[in-house]
Order: C-alpha cells, then sequence, then structure tokens
C-alpha cells in the first residue's frame, strides 16, 4: 500500500491571539435533572424576604441594584452539596464550572459578597430552618416520635499559639496600639492606594478589637476558675480548646444537632441546631428540647443520647415535660446510690434503660444524628470552620442543615 501523501495537508491548528466571537445560552448549559436546576426550584420555592430587610436599593432611590439573594442562597446550598465550604472556592468554580455559571447566570459575584451573604444573614437563615420544618410538618413528612441528639466538636479558624494569658495580652494590647499608630502614619504615603490604606487601617483596628476581647474573656474566665491559668485567642475570643474525637486538643466548637426520623431509616430532618464553645454535652438535653419546641411548636415523643448527656436535672426536666428519654447510663452510676435510688423520675429512667424495648430504640441512635453529624463534617463542607466567632459559625451550621434538609425532602417539597 502506497502511503505516500499526493500533495500537502490542510491542517486547523489553533490560533490563541486572534480574538473571537461566543455565543452561548446558559439555559441551555444543563441537563434538565441536574441538581443545580432542583435546588434552584426549591429555592423558589422559600420566602426569602427576610434577606431583603434594610434593603436600601428600592425603587425611586439611587444606587445600584443588589445580586439576588435567591441566586447567593442556590450558590451556597449547591456548593454545600457538592462538598465545598469556602466562599473563595465556589468563586473560582463560578468561573469554571458550567453548573456554577448556570446559576449566576449572565451576572458576577465576587468571594466577599457570598461571604458577607452568609455572615450578615443569621436570622434570615434561622426562620428559613423553621420555615423548612414547617413546610415538611405540614406535607406530614415530618414526624417527633423519635428525636436522637449529639455534639461533634468541629476545629475553628484559630491556631493554638493564638491562646494567651493575662500578662502575654497586657503586652498584645500595646504592640496592637503602637501598630495602629503606626498605621495611621502612613496615612500620606503616596505610594499606597486610597483603597490599601483603609484595608491596613481596618485590620489594625479589627486586632485592637480582638485583643481587647480576648483580655475580657480571660478575666471572665479568671472569675469563674481562679485556680485555673486563663487563656484567650487573639484569633478568635470566642473560640475555646477542646478534646477532639482523637484524644488531642486543639480550639474547635461544639455543633449540637438533633435529627429526627424513623428507626427503621429513611430520610433523617435536623430539627435543631446550637453551636457553643462548651466541650461537653452534660446538660444539653434541656437546651435542645427548648430548640426544638421553638422551632416547631411541640416537643418530641422519644429523645434518644448518649451518656454524655445524663444530667439528673435534664432528665428531670424531659420528664416533667412529657419526654421520654432514652439516654445511657454512665458507667458512674450503673451502681445507683442514695441520690439516684431516691429520686423516682431517675430511678424509672436506670430501669427503663434495662428494658428490651429501650435498648432497641437506643441502637437507632447513631444511625440517626451520628451520621447526620457525619454527613455535615464530610459531605457538606464543615470538616474546619473557616469563619471566626460564634454567631457567624453558627450560621454555617445553619445553612448545612438547611441544605441536608431540602437535599433529603426534595421530592416531597417540590411536589404540588
Amino acid at each position: 500500500m502506497d502511503n505516500k501523501l499526493v500533495g500537502k495537508p490542510r491542517i486547523a491548528e489553533p490560533v490563541r491571539a486572534q480574538g473571537c466571537f461566543r455565543f452561548e445560552v446558559p439555559e441551555d448549559a444543563l441537563p434538565a435533572t441536574h441538581s443545580a436546576r432542583m435546588l434552584w426550584s426549591l429555592v423558589s420555592r422559600l420566602d426569602l424576604s427576610q434577606f431583603l430587610v434594610g434593603l436600601k436599593a428600592i425603587d425611586g432611590t439611587v444606587g445600584r441594584k443588589v445580586l439576588s439573594p435567591h441566586m447567593k442562597l442556590t450558590l451556597w446550598l449547591y456548593a454545600i452539596s457538592q462538598g465545598i465550604g469556602s466562599a473563595r472556592a465556589i468563586a473560582r468554580r463560578v468561573e469554571e464550572d458550567v453548573a456554577y455559571r448556570w446559576i449566576v447566570g449572565n451576572l458576577s459575584i465576587k468571594h466577599d459578597a457570598l461571604n458577607a451573604f452568609r455572615n450578615d444573614h443569621g436570622a434570615a437563615l434561622d426562620k428559613l430552618m423553621t420555615d423548612i420544618l414547617a413546610s415538611l410538618m405540614h406535607k406530614g413528612v415530618l414526624s417527633l416520635d423519635v428525636v436522637a441528639q449529639d455534639g461533634m466538636r468541629v476545629r475553628a479558624s484559630a491556631s493554638a499559639p493564638s491562646f494567651r494569658s493575662y500578662g502575654s495580652l497586657i503586652e498584645c494590647r500595646e504592640q496592637a496600639a503602637l501598630h495602629l499608630k503606626a498605621t495611621l502614619a502612613e496615612a500620606d504615603d503616596p505610594e499606597l492606594s486610597r483603597q490599601r490604606k483603609a484595608a491596613r487601617e481596618a485590620g489594625a483596628r479589627a486586632f485592637q478589637e480582638r485583643v481587647e476581647e480576648a483580655i475580657a474573656t480571660v478575666n471572665e474566665l479568671r472569675d469563674k476558675n481562679p485556680a485555673k491559668i486563663a487563656r484567650a485567642s487573639t484569633t478568635d475570643p470566642e473560640v475555646r480548646v477542646m478534646k477532639m474525637a482523637d484524644g488531642g486538643f486543639r480550639p474547635a466548637y461544639n455543633v449540637r444537632m438533633a435529627t429526627a426520623g424513623s428507626p427503621l431509616g429513611g430520610p433523617r430532618t435536623v430539627v435543631a441546631v446550637q453551636v457553643t464553645n462548651v466541650g461537653s454535652d452534660m446538660g444539653a438535653i434541656t437546651p435542645m428540647l427548648d430548640e426544638i419546641e421553638r422551632r416547631i411548636g411541640q416537643l418530641p415523643k422519644t429523645l434518644l443520647a448518649d451518656a454524655n448527656h445524663a444530667k439528673h436535672e435534664c432528665l428531670r426536666n424531659a420528664a416533667a415535660r412529657g419526654v421520654d428519654a432514652i439516654v445511657a447510663v454512665p458507667e458512674r452510676s450503673r451502681g445507683g446510690g442514695p441520690h439516684v435510688d431516691q429520686d423516682p423520675v431517675l430511678a424509672a429512667w436506670r430501669e427503663r434503660m434495662e428494658t428490651k424495648e429501650a435498648k432497641r430504640l437506643y441502637r437507632a441512635r447513631a444511625g440517626l444524628c451520628e451520621l447526620a453529624n457525619a454527613h455535615l463534617r464530610t459531605h457538606h463542607g464543615t470538616s474546619q470552620f473557616l469563619v471566626r466567632g460564634l454567631s457567624k459559625v453558627t450560621n454555617v451550621a445553619l445553612l448545612g442543615a438547611i441544605a441536608a434538609n431540602l437535599l433529603q425532602h426534595a421530592a416531597k417539597l417540590l411536589a404540588q
């Protein structure tokens, strides 16, 4: 066979230095069954009016339009469903990923706008969580027959060396004042832009505020326990060092969630979220019952919790409110004692935990709350908090719970 070319071949090589026009319709970029479309439809059915409270960009006034809260919320929910919890990562994917580009359409968004949306709308996220639970109750999807609760310690955005004692914080206060003075002295530097000067001054003042908050925290801790050396972080004064699941000690927040579902399996619904800087879950049952009742208007019939929640005062409170608390008996309490045996509520609790029915129900605890916690940590982008402060961390946990509930019940919520 003769492979010799007869003439010069004509080959189209890529030319990257020449400009070109491209036309695309974002609506045609995604298949009809894509999860981004599903989340957009879900969000369109939610009441987002709380995200517009205090908005100044209204008809008849000056100023440019604000970015759609529908778009920003959908971006966050879709990113969380993909295991992404960083605003910078979302902003990058808006430029690279077709699904993110479909959500924003012909608009663009930066990471600071995404961060501001999540950090500044705590009340709106709280109401949205309640509205979703109310919708699930109305559709007969959510049942409070069995609810399980547990705490999960999540690494905070602070390092161990940032924790300082009172004397070290006083030195930091002096350094912060000198740094702010030097920053203000650079106001006349012609080589620095106006934006750069403002950013430097804002950073210096923010550090000074965090040092003052850390000093106040140390004073508070010293008053509570004078015998212990009190330390606070200059990065996040509200964070505390906690014992983690691997046995180590690191700065963290404790995310407590209550999850409702059937012991036989099926969808799980996060019905309450609480974030605290207290590492122990002892005494967490009563506040969690209060939170469930605040959101849904009723209490669970049965509450499951491990032995770390077995505070006697909480067990009495649950019994008085008609909640059947299936809480494991700690090893130290298995032998009983006068304070337990003479209390009819505690005696009934210990006897109930020996029954087959209680043991059967308790086996469902891990499948309800621990699985929900694991999903939040590993699949919903919350392996470590990237924000600082209890209120911002709470917003992250709320947004994760909202995403989990919407993904679990998407079919029911979209059904007419």
